[in-house]
């Protein structure tokens, strides 16, 4: 019986000697001495306990243990080897931006590609963060974007994450809508309307958490559940047809048939940040957590103007936490 594990060093060398049945050479192919490769050979005979060569000065031959044995270190040092092959260089990285439009995730992914042209980062576009948290910690994904503190603390406590952006957010309002008629819409404005921001969609639950906030004590009132609109022309197809105002960040996609309007006086900011599985390492993860700071610090992506309203879990407000 094995008393421990076999190390592949020892059976690279046994199968070297097995397969010239002649020391020196074995040593020779293996860029070793001769005699660090005997003592390797007895290690080896030693864990295995059994002899798997007879020698004498004019030959050496493998044992019937050794034949047994050949076969089956050939299959643990191809194994090996495509192991290490495997890990050699970084899989995909796997990075959900919730949209194909335009975005400050989008941003982040197209200059991490340009940091680290030789990984693949991937796109793909499933819209919430709470989903997204619940992939990432099966395993399904591997970086993902949104507002982090709306998140359950159970689900935000598997996760790393950076702050990315405080993104303005603004109105996406239908034509003819009286308030498209304005440049910008004072938050204040809104009291009295129905606002679409995800109620119903359990993939957003931190989404409407950090609406709810907004709304709560303005009179904005929040718009029922409405089919979830993947893409561009779904999205325009589902407003087009409800014709509800939609709260949205300002870098939102522009969609026919509607005006998209800043949010001022104050101006709500929502907190982008990345996430992704706790001890994750990827060359392509480092590319993404560079971008980001680099854009942040070119774009002023973290700076909170005068008059802004952060959620209370960024300001160590009642509902901080």
């Amino acid at each position: 019986m094995i008393s421990r594990d076999v190390d592949p060093r020892l059976l690279r060398g046994f199968v070297a000697v097995a397969e010239e049945l002649h020391f020196s050479r074995a040593a020779a192919r293996l860029y070793v001495a001769q005699q660090a490769l005997s003592r390797d050979v007895r290690r080896l005979e030693e864990t295995l306990g059994a002899g798997l060569f007879t020698r004498t000065t004019r030959a050496v031959e493998l044992t019937a243990d050794g034949q047994r044995l050949l076969p089956l270190a050939h299959k643990v040092l191809a194994a090996h080897t495509e192991l290490a092959a495997a890990f050699a260089e970084p899989g995909p990285l796997l990075v959900d931006l919730n949209s194909d439009g335009p975005s400050s995730a989008r941003s982040v992914l197209d200059r991490a590609r340009a940091l680290a042209p030789g990984c693949e980062l991937m796109a793909r576009f499933e819209s919430g963060l709470t989903h997204a948290a619940a992939e990432i910690a099966a395993g399904r994904l591997d970086v993902s974007f949104g507002y982090a503190h709306g998140l359950e603390p159970a689900a935000r406590a598997r996760l790393a994450h950076t702050l990315v952006r405080y993104e303005p957010l603004a109105v996406l309002l239908p034509d003819g809508h009286p308030l498209a008629e304005l440049d910008r819409v004072p938050l204040a404005a809104l009291a009295g309307e129905t606002v679409y921001a995800g109620a119903g969609n359990p993939r957003t639950l931190e989404w409407t958490r950090l609406v709810r906030e907004l709304f709560d004590g303005r009179g904005i009132a929040s718009a029922p559940p409405a089919p979830v609109a993947v893409g561009k022309e779904e999205f325009g197809r589902v407003m087009a047809k409800t014709r509800t105002p939609v709260l949205v960040t300002v870098d939102f996609t522009d969609l026919p048939g509607c005006a998209k309007r800043p949010l001022v006086a104050p101006v709500p900011l929502s907190p982008l940040s990345m996430v992704w599985r706790k001890g994750l390492r990827h060359p392509g993860l480092d590319a993404l957590v560079r971008a980001a700071a680099e854009l942040a610090t070119e774009r002023g992506w973290l700076e909170v103007p005068a008059g802004s309203l952060l959620p209370a879990a960024l300001t160590g407000g009642p509902d901080a936490g």
